[in-house]
């Protein structure tokens, strides 16, 4: 009966452990399998990083949130999130999610990419009439204290009932920068 016991438990010791894998695999995981981070780098980003652009200044807070079950991928994972609060050079806020709860983020990280080892995030903001669009953050310097950030914003299809229905591209409210360096703060 012992050695049964003990065959189950190891049977099951190995199953568990082959479910979980690290952040940066890259190939097709099996339903609820772990994608975890086990080399800890998604600690590097955590904290408050701050850039400024066009007369505004951004803060992002970037924090690391664990073994979540994500049904569209039926996985669970690891990953970071994003808040982030926008002023104007004479500290007026112009956006600010930072009080959002961690299920309610517009900003939700991906994975990294292979092709370029940087980390993809997803935007969406239902604030501001549904705005999407993905972001990308890699390191520019050895000592992890320089982000690079780009934002990519998706051709968003502006709804009637939108507030800034008729207005111009350029007219129209920008809470992100495009492409910026952060500084850990």
């Amino acid at each position: 009966m012992k050695n049964i016991l003990l065959i189950i438990l190891t049977i099951t010791a190995i199953s568990c452990k082959a479910q979980t894998y690290p952040l940066r695999t890259f190939t097709d995981l099996p339903e609820n399998s772990y994608l975890k981070d086990t080399n800890n780098e998604l600690q590097y980003y955590e904290g408050t990083w701050k850039g400024t652009w066009n007369n505004k200044i951004i803060y992002v807070n970037f924090k690391k949130v664990i073994n979540v079950y994500r049904s569209s991928f039926k996985q669970y994972r690891d990953f970071l999130i994003a808040r982030f609060k926008v002023t104007d050079i004479n500290g007026n806020i112009l956006f600010d999610n930072t009080n959002l709860a961690d299920d309610q983020v517009k900003i939700e990280g991906g994975k990294f990419r292979k092709s370029d080892d940087k980390y993809t995030f997803v935007y969406v903001d239902p604030d501001l009439c549904m705005r999407t669009g993905q972001i990308f953050i890699n390191f520019t310097d050895a000592t992890k204290t320089k982000l690079q950030w780009k934002y990519f914003q998706s051709e968003n299809w502006i709804g009637a009932d939108c507030f800034y229905h008729g207005w111009a591209q350029a007219d129209r409210p920008q809470p992100l920068p495009n492409d910026i360096v952060l500084i850990k703060q």
